[in-house]
């Protein structure tokens, strides 16, 4: 964690925050180009974060996001959260349908498998892991009817540079 990360915290259980989020999307995207995907707005916040990449299931294009991820048993957690909003985030039905993606954390890149937590006490360990490092998924649950789902990133092998 960082300097800025309770900050971070604060101006993310912001109400209208969610409101913010194609604003800070394009300020995300253009940071990361500047600096050469070096630097990321939860950089700057000092949250872990990652790369997901996985292909599109319609199209089979790959689909970058950039999402905060939690450090885990030598894996990577990651929600599909979306600021509690009603919907899905679409990067978690590609990834359901893909089943493994690419991951990039700084200038390092390789393939995961995704395991999707099912309900039940290992979703709640790797959810209360999460929480550890963004108490506002609590906030996020409370805001939505859906079981925020939770996936396992695990390592395969490294990606050529």
């Amino acid at each position: 964690m960082g300097l800025l990360t309770p900050l971070a915290v604060r101006i993310g259980a912001i109400p209208w925050m969610p409101r913010l989020l194609p604003q800070i999307v394009w300020v995300d995207e253009h940071l990361q180009q500047w600096s050469g995907h070096r630097v990321s707005v939860l950089d700057l916040a000092g949250l872990p974060n990652l790369m997901l990449t996985v292909p599109g299931r319609k199209t089979g294009l790959p689909r970058a996001t950039p999402l905060l991820c939690v450090p885990f048993e030598g894996d990577q957690l990651v929600a599909g959260s979306y600021f509690g909003g009603p919907k899905l985030p679409v990067w978690v039905i590609n990834l359901r349908a893909a089943g493994t993606a690419e991951v990039r954390m700084g200038r390092r890149s390789w393939r995961v498998t995704a395991h999707e937590a099912a309900p039940g006490p290992e979703r709640d360990r790797l959810w209360e892991a999460m929480i550890e490092v963004w108490p506002n998924y609590r906030l996020y649950e409370q805001k939505t009817d859906r079981l925020i789902p939770v996936f396992r990133l695990s390592p395969e092998s490294p990606v050529a540079a």
